[in-house]
């Protein structure tokens, strides 16, 4: 298991097209990919109307983490792709 955290730097948080695009790029990794909140709730990153339910705004930091096939690079494409895209 890997983990890794950011804070969100998109204007208006994780909204309908980063968090569709968030979800097409996790559906492509062979890992299981989830996003948690401080408060404790978490959603998988491949659905993208639960992360939308998460209400994840501007400023908040949420913990990814990835699990199973190959997490190392795995981890670090997320990574990425949070620092480029939110």
């Amino acid at each position: 298991m890997k983990q890794f955290t950011y804070t969100i730097t998109d204007p208006v948080g994780i909204h309908a097209r980063p968090a569709g695009i968030l979800a097409k790029q996790a559906k492509g990794l062979d890992s299981t990919v989830t996003i948690a909140k401080a408060d404790g709730r978490s959603a998988a990153a491949t659905k993208l109307m639960a992360m939308m339910g998460l209400g994840i705004k501007c400023g908040e930091t949420v913990t990814v983490t990835v699990e199973g096939g190959n997490e190392e690079a795995n981890a670090a494409a997320m990574e990425q792709f949070f620092k480029e895209n939110l």
